[in-house]
């Protein structure tokens, strides 16, 4: 390791933000543990940095010896040439020298213990600085893209960072050299030591954005009670005003829609629906829904919710790709399907047929009860599925008898 060398490591260690004095020490009880194994104690090594000379130097004691065969050890000739005319052998010499005059193998092996222990320390403090940094935003600027998974690799300045595949939104891309903002989630040790994970879809990405941008969620006058995502495409965010005097709507939205649009531009124009909280579930889907045009809502006992609607609201309380109805129904944790009226009273009909058996219909005898059950047709809703002449078909029926089933059920 030469002067140029402790000078390059000094420079990484500022680049990184390490503590240069903790490198130095670093490296000095590196260099001293790799040349201990090859001196004994009464060697009495030293190893300290030159700051005049900006270099590593090693003082120890050489044993004289006739023949010089190990580091800790000088010859007669060497040390009365060398060092003192009236040496004798069992004398001790004081020697010291720069690092890089000793054997290469010996250099190298220091340098890797340095780099190790150097690597080490970069690796604890990318980990407290996620401690720190954990479930926030950070911003960053692409520094390259991995080809074969998709990864953007993301210089954060102290560090690099991911930002895999699965955490981007889709139809999203970036160059190297573009800035980008995302939420810090989680840290990976891998063999080239630890990196930390970014994500653009979480959901608390927008929560971060919301707390960022409007003050009364910052202030915690607002609060947000729940996110539901589907990143790139839609997001709705349930808001409960904890100060009377604050309306969700008009802090989210800002000064002419200041605040609101800041988000939707980092968001790359992902469509934001603030939803108000409300204990009331039946208000709370049309809230969760967006929509005025609700007529009624039913609510079923199995988690379910079925909300009527008119014909030209149906089509926007669904949403493209179904996504509203979709979010409302996370955002309520309701099953939630939408009808127009005619719809929701033919859903009604099927399911009063579906329980009902064919002895209930109008006209229906306990000798055509019979027949109607041994050839499979139990319900009033099998008799609304089957047509007149599979019923006129069956032994002892007549056509008219089938058309007026088949009457009967349509209106039951």
């Amino acid at each position: 390791m030469s002067v140029n060398i402790l000078e390059a490591v000094i420079k990484l260690a500022a680049l990184k933000q390490l503590d240069g004095a903790q490198i130095q020490e670093i490296i000095v009880d590196s260099i001293t543990s790799t040349l201990a194994k090859k001196l004994e104690p009464e060697n009495e090594l030293e190893v300290y940095i030159d700051d005049a000379a900006k270099g590593i130097k090693v003082r120890y004691k050489c044993q004289v010896v006739e023949q010089e065969s190990s580091l800790g050890e000088i010859s007669l000739a060497e040390a009365r040439s060398s060092y003192d005319a009236h040496a004798q052998v069992g004398d001790y010499i004081s020697k010291e020298m720069a690092l890089h005059e000793f054997e290469p193998k010996l250099v190298k092996t220091a340098q890797k213990i340095i780099q190790d222990r150097i690597r080490h320390l970069e690796d604890e403090k990318i980990q407290n600085d996620f401690d720190k940094q954990k479930h926030t935003i950070v911003s960053g600027r692409i520094k390259s893209i991995d080809e074969n998974n998709g990864g953007y690799r993301v210089d954060l300045g102290y560090t690099d960072a991911l930002l895999p595949l699965d955490e981007q939104i889709e139809n999203e891309f970036y160059r190297v050299g573009d800035n980008i903002k995302a939420y810090v989630t989680n840290i990976r040790s891998g063999n080239r030591g630890v990196i930390v994970i970014l994500s653009r879809t979480n959901p608390e990405f927008v929560k971060k954005l919301f707390e960022a941008e409007i003050p009364a969620i910052f202030s915690n006058g607002i609060k947000i009670r729940k996110i539901v995502r589907e990143p790139g495409i839609r997001t709705k965010v349930e808001l409960e005003s904890l100060d009377p005097k604050l309306d969700p709507i008009t802090e989210c939205v800002g000064p002419k829609g200041t605040r609101i649009d800041s988000i939707r531009k980092e968001l790359h124009g992902e469509q934001i629906d603030i939803v108000i909280h409300s204990d009331d579930m039946e208000k709370m889907i049309e809230n969760a829904l967006g929509i005025s045009g609700v007529k009624r809502v039913v609510i079923e006992r199995n988690r379910s919710a079925s909300v009527i609607v008119e014909e030209a609201d149906k089509v926007m309380a669904i949403g493209k790709q179904g996504k509203n109805v979709k979010l409302a129904a996370k955002l309520t944790g309701l099953k939630i399907d939408i009808f127009t009226s005619a719809e929701f009273e033919e859903k009604m009909a099927k399911e009063r047929r579906t329980i009902s058996h064919v002895s209930e219909l109008d006209g229906v005898s306990p000798k055509i009860a019979e027949l109607l059950r041994n050839a499979g047709y139990t319900s009033v809703q099998d008799i609304f599925q089957a047509s007149v002449n599979e019923l006129s078909a069956l032994e002892g029926m007549g056509q008219k008898t089938a058309e007026k089933l088949k009457e009967s059920a349509k209106y039951f």
